[in-house]
């Protein structure tokens, strides 16, 4: 098993409480015991730096005369949990996969328009890309993506229609065999219908993906977020393998307040401090100890020991934007569709 249990918090959905006392204030939000309950509604392979940051943000908070707060994490695959919150999960917060998710909140009416530009950077206050994990020796000679297409070699990857890292995947996928076939659309389709039918386990989220290949010893390669792949390494040390694709995809999760719950909750004030307590320094560096990309430049090359900052990254506006993807590859009959379903 792995040291930090992993295997452990694997569910779909995981809830974790943290609670310190702070000075003064009115109480808020849910009912708490007197003080304010903040949910943070999330996607799957945030469960550990979250766990972290909580106990650093409420420090934080206490040290700034703060009311007391209880802070709830909820975890699963990215379009899986924004759909819960349209749905009626009271998330105050949410720190999704993609933007496209917080839109779909924003489109049912619960999160303000411009939430976007609320926060730096877009709103997403770190980032991440896509890598694969192989099982150490890499018994399959897996370079690139050109190589999970082979004969004989079994792949690990999440369903875009629940997962927004299984979305990042795809797209660095095709950004990539666009490449090789010059733009022709046609036969970058044929490649991605021969990638998916490798595909051993397609998994709802991508700590569900992660545990397929890790605890289950499922497949030759997992196509991971790369923080996820770093994790995997630490939790199995000498067991596995990163291999960095020659083209991947700069993958941004975004954070929001759920305004229409966060005001019903009384939580407003809370919601975004604890968002926009993610681009301090002490966030950021807690963000790169858990092997996401901090969006402070600075504070990225710190780390630039531990990633790889020369790759070569496409970007989702190179599809267009995140409507521009959904309509053609995600939604209902789009390309995933008929690739998949062929």
């Amino acid at each position: 098993m792995r040291k930090k249990g992993l295997a452990r918090i694997a569910a779909a959905v995981t809830v974790m409480s943290l609670l310190f006392t702070g000075c003064g204030g009115e109480s808020g939000g849910k009912d708490s015991g007197g003080g304010s309950e903040l949910l943070n509604v999330s996607y799957d392979p945030t469960r550990e730096f979250y766990a972290k940051y909580n106990e650093l943000f409420l420090e934080h908070w206490k040290g700034e005369g703060g009311e007391e707060v209880t802070v709830t994490q909820s975890h699963g695959g990215s379009g899986s949990q924004a759909r819960s919150v349209i749905e009626g999960n009271e998330a105050d917060v949410v720190t999704l996969a993609l933007a496209h998710d917080v839109t779909a909140i924003e489109e049912a009416g619960l999160i303000e328009d411009g939430w976007l530009d609320e926060f730096d950077k877009e709103s997403s206050p770190y980032t991440s890309t896509i890598v694969f994990l192989v099982r150490k020796g890499n018994e399959k000679g897996i370079k690139d993506w050109g190589d999970l297409v082979k004969d004989g070699v079994e792949v690990i990857t999440p369903n875009p229609k629940t997962s927004g890292g299984a979305c990042w995947n795809f797209l660095a996928a095709w950004a990539y065999q666009q490449g090789q076939d010059g733009g022709d659309e046609e036969a970058t389709k044929e490649f991605m219908k021969k990638l998916y039918e490798n595909v051993l386990v397609l998994d709802s989220g991508a700590r569900g993906a992660t545990n397929t290949f890790v605890e289950n010893g499922q497949g030759d390669v997992l196509i991971a977020w790369e923080n996820e792949a770093y994790l995997s390494m630490e939790e199995y040390p000498g067991e596995y393998e990163i291999v960095t694709p020659s083209v991947s995809i700069l993958a941004q999760p975004s954070v929001a307040v759920v305004d229409a719950n966060a005001e019903e909750h009384g939580t407003e004030e809370v919601a975004r401090a604890y968002l926009e307590y993610l681009y301090s320094d002490e966030a950021q560096r807690l963000a790169g100890e858990n092997y996401y990309r901090p969006s402070d430049e600075k504070i990225l090359q710190e780390f630039s020991d531990q990633f790889d900052l020369d790759m070569e990254l496409v970007t989702i506006e190179d599809f267009g934007g995140w409507d521009a993807a959904f309509e053609t590859y995600f939604d209902d009959g789009a390309v995933f569709d008929e690739i998949y379903s062929d």
